[in-house]
């Protein structure tokens, strides 16, 4: 998967790659050539005493060392582009792949987990094209040159290459064999540390309240012990490959000096050629130390490409239809037919035998003990998830072969849990709209029972919100939600409990509003107060999944039994 992913992503840069694979054989191509004019300047030079041949070859050995510097900082820069690039496009892909996710694919991967695909994983990788894109043409060339330019010098230590070589590479092989389980264990305790913390985070009012403190404390102190101690094992088998390199180059560096100064003492080599061979031996190694340090990055790459690759890779529960059709500007009727749904997994139908129709402009509530699939059933409108049996229409289209943009845009979810952006007060209500003007936010904010605390705010409609909406209370930010979806312009609207935190008062003026500045517009509740849904021109009873009644306020006192339990429980409570 890694080879795949740097392909498909590279390709898009090949000009830059080109730029890199020039200036690094340039660089190459000067160390290799600096080492043999060395040793004319020794030779030649000095042992002759000709300073103008010193001076002379002096500078063309400057000239080309400053050349080597430039190519290798041009070659650095268009690495750095490329790499950056491809991190910034399968980020951007990763993204957008997991914005079209269900629940059901979110919950698979676990949203701590998506996380760290899109923010750890893909540095890996993106470290590995960087350094990849670096070392592609130094690293064989500095090795494979090495090796032909100190054998052309011919001062008979040519074995030792042959040991000190297969040497390395033994080293190299044996430590990375044992890096590799780690890292794909690094990883998988990375997402549980990440997903701690996003649960403490997101959690940190219940963890007071129930005074958790110091068992999350914990918790998260084992999550980040259990990375602590695979991360050292990592380390310590990563810093012992360069001690023992560096072991390895000295030693052979050392053998050089012993049996090439014997060769020198006994006239059959020249100092020069001896110091050139010495530069080459370490070119050589070099060459070969950055060849495994890259082989050393490849397996936690190929770890977090595997990583990356299921999430690009996995087919979502709600394919997008061949030939979609748009569902408006057609009337907003929803329409349920015998619909049925059963979780993955599960032994029984959540919902089941469904039918009812929400014609344009009316409301129809929907109300059932808790547990009874309220939720489960408005989420089929708007797709989240698919029907298993029947269909879900909405204005006249199957909501499985409509255009699932057209869709979203003639619909309003206001859900169970309203949830704001870190922004303002306008960024949040244009989050459906982003053209519309400030009347038309006021206006939402009037019908939604929100405007009075929103002029109270410092710079009103600028008002800061904090991620979450934490900075707002549970009714300003239902309220928030509410009139978010009514600048949407949408032909259905749908209410998922919104209305829960509100008291009576609010909760009556609101709903007056609606119903008066929107009668064209159809209208879903789901409600846990039946002082919310008396007035709505039909009602939805659910128990166990099952519809047990239909009809108004007055109709199913008169004929079901559960709707009336639910009626004289509230008035008992309320008496």
């Amino acid at each position: 998967m890694l080879w795949t992913l740097l392909v498909r992503y590279l390709s898009r840069y090949r000009w830059l790659l080109i730029g890199v694979l020039v200036f690094q054989f340039a660089s190459a191509m000067a160390a290799l050539y600096l080492p043999r004019l060395n040793a004319d300047i020794i030779d030649n030079g000095v042992t002759a005493g000709d300073i103008d041949y010193i001076w002379s070859h002096g500078v063309l050995m400057l000239v080309i060392a400053l050349g080597q510097i430039v190519a290798s900082v041009i070659a650095t820069f268009f690495a750095a582009r490329a790499a950056m690039a491809v991190g910034r496009d399968i980020r951007g892909d990763v993204f957008e792949k997991v914005s079209g996710f269900s629940e059901r694919e979110v919950t698979q991967f676990g949203a701590g987990s998506l996380i760290t695909r899109n923010t750890n994983d893909v540095q890996q990788v993106q470290m590995l094209a960087m350094m990849g894109a670096t070392m592609l043409v130094t690293a064989p060339l500095l090795a494979i040159g090495g090796i032909i330019m100190a054998l052309q010098q011919d001062v008979g230590l040519s074995w030792l290459i042959g040991v000190s070589v297969p040497a390395l590479l033994i080293i190299g092989i044996v430590i990375i064999s044992r890096m590799v389980p780690l890292f794909r264990s690094y990883q998988v305790k990375l997402d549980n540390v990440n997903r701690i913390m996003r649960e403490q985070l997101t959690g940190v009012r219940v963890v007071r309240a129930f005074v958790r403190e110091r068992i999350e404390e914990e918790r998260f102190r084992g999550a980040n012990t259990d990375i602590m101690i695979v991360g050292r094992k990592v380390g310590s088998l990563f810093v012992l490959m360069f001690p023992l390199a560096m072991l390895v180059l000295n030693v052979t560096v050392v053998g050089v000096i012993w049996f090439g100064g014997i060769q020198v003492d006994e006239g059959n080599v020249e100092i020069g050629t001896l110091f050139a061979f010495m530069q080459y031996i370490g070119q050589i190694l070099m060459g070969v130390l950055m060849a495994t340090f890259m082989t050393i990055m490849i397996p936690r790459a190929a770890v977090s490409a595997d990583r990356i690759g299921e999430v690009l890779d996995v087919e979502g529960s709600l394919p997008r239809p061949a030939n979609p059709v748009s569902a408006f500007p057609a009337p907003g009727a929803v329409v349920f037919d015998d619909v049925e749904f059963t979780y993955p997994g599960a032994d029984a139908p959540v919902l089941q035998g469904i039918s009812f129709r929400a014609d344009p402009g009316e409301t129809v509530a929907i109300v059932g003990s808790t547990g009874s699939g309220k939720t489960t059933l408005v989420s089929l409108i708007p797709r989240l998830f698919d029907v298993t049996g029947g269909s879900v229409q909405v204005a006249g289209v199957d909501v499985r072969d409509a255009d699932l943009d057209e869709l979203w845009k003639g619909l309003g979810l206001v859900p169970q849990r309203p949830f704001l952006f870190t922004g303002t007060v306008a960024s949040n209500l244009r989050f459906g709209r982003e053209d519309a003007t400030d009347d038309d936010l006021w206006h939402a904010l009037e019908i939604a029972q929100g405007r009075d605390f929103v002029e109270e705010m410092d710079h009103q409609l600028g008002g800061r919100i904090a991620q979450g909406g934490t900075n707002v209370s549970g009714g300003q930010r239902q309220r928030l939600s509410i009139a978010r979806a009514i600048v949407h312009q949408p032909q259905v609207l749908i209410f998922d409990d919104s209305f829960s935190a509100l008291d009576l008062t609010t909760d009556a003026r609101l709903r007056q509003a609606l119903w008066r500045e929107l009668p064209h517009v159809t209208k879903i509740v789901v409600a846990q107060r039946i002082s919310t849904i008396t007035d709505a021109d039909r009602i939805v009873v659910l128990e166990d999944g099952k519809m047990v009644g239909l009809g108004t306020h007055d109709e199913l006192l008169a004929t079901s039994e559960t709707y009336r339990e639910i009626v004289e429980s509230q008035l008992g409570v309320d008496a």
